[in-house]
């Protein structure tokens, strides 16, 4: 079943007006909160469809409205829907009740707090970043969860969100939504060693790209990446090996060190960053040649090879811009250290 409609969000006062679905039985909007909007009447164009639907919802006649994106949504194997994306914040008349729900004003703030669609989420976030014109196309099974998401025709990462123990939620939020939610998610760090005659060893750093959603061009761990949903933190941990930095390491070459559990917020780009990471770390052992390494150009600018107490020094004084913890460090450090060399 292919259907076309519109959804309006509009706005008044730092607030969005958001339709609470809870008459129809059958609704697959059913306790959800969303914008107002339906489908097409026979003929109609995206405004005229925009302006009887929320004439009918509020009582409302928009006076001012933009057209912001078209969202293909895909839920279960027999529904697809292009819904034609509006804020608007001009109007007149006066609100009159809904028979599909209740309408409430809702300061944008608060909205990621209702019950809404994960996908739901995504658009919001572009819209309050101000997104230019998008096409967003948003993949859900018959539980509502969230399968797939893609911007413009590019695939957004999707994580499991997790409990304070470390089993997942059921949820799966989209990489930018996580961050601004700071929602609990799995990532897995690899750590690049080599023995030296200094300290004992050194640490293979990057430098991460200019263009990262946060700490752009700090020195990092070697290898460090998002589990994706329904991945694993090793299959994981070799996935971003290959792609950021071109080593196809096997499952047992990696040692395991342990979990750490990390937590930071700041701003980037004028925007707030959440981080909330669960971590597998794991230390690889292998000969690496670093002038031979492919560095994936989105995500490290550069690497170099740094003795372990010079490098917990420079973080610990904080004369070198990076983005690594202490507490990382340290369990890196006792299992060298601590455990010698054995393989």
């Amino acid at each position: 079943m292919t259907r076309l409609s519109t959804l309006c969000y509009i706005e008044q006062d730092g607030k969005y007006l958001m339709l609470h679905r809870t008459v129809k039985k059958n609704d697959v909007n059913k306790d959800k909160w969303i914008g107002v909007g339906g489908h097409f009447e026979e003929k109609e164009s995206p405004e005229e469809c925009l302006l009887r639907e929320v004439w009918e919802e509020t009582g409302y006649t928009l006076t001012s409205w933009q057209y912001r994106g078209i969202v293909t949504f895909v839920y279960g194997e027999d529904t697809v829907e292009y819904m034609s994306l509006y804020t608007a914040d001009g109007f007149t008349g006066e609100a009159h009740p809904c028979d599909e729900g209740q309408l409430e004003w809702v300061d944008k703030e608060e909205v990621l707090r209702l019950n809404i669609w994960e996908g739901d989420k995504i658009f919001f976030r572009l819209l309050n970043e101000g997104r230019p014109f998008f096409s967003l196309k948003l993949v859900y099974d018959k539980s509502d969860t969230l399968l797939e998401a893609a911007l413009d025709g590019e695939p957004l990462e999707l994580f499991d969100i997790l409990n304070e123990d470390g089993t997942k939620t059921g949820l799966v939020r989209e990489r930018g939504v996580a961050h601004l939610e700071g929602s609990l998610h799995p990532t897995s760090h690899v750590w690049i060693v080599r023995e030296n005659d200094r300290s004992g060893w050194d640490l293979l750093l990057q430098k991460r790209s200019a263009c990262k959603d946060s700490n752009p061009g700090c020195w990092d761990i070697s290898s460090a990446g998002h589990v994706e949903a329904g991945n694993d933190y090793l299959p994981a941990a070799l996935r971003e090996l290959s792609e950021e930095i071109g080593i196809r390491a096997r499952a047992e070459e990696l040692h395991f060190v342990g979990m750490r559990r990390a937590r930071f917020e700041d701003v980037f780009y004028g925007r707030p960053f959440r981080d909330n990471e669960l971590s597998a770390i794991y230390i690889y052992r292998e000969p690496v040649d670093e002038k031979a390494l492919t560095l994936q150009a989105s995500e490290v600018e550069e690497v170099r090879w740094m003795d372990f107490k010079e490098c917990w020094r420079q973080v610990e004084e904080g004369t070198l811009p990076n983005c690594m913890y202490l507490d990382e460090l340290k369990m890196v450090g006792d299992c060298l250290f601590n455990r010698g060399k054995e393989k």
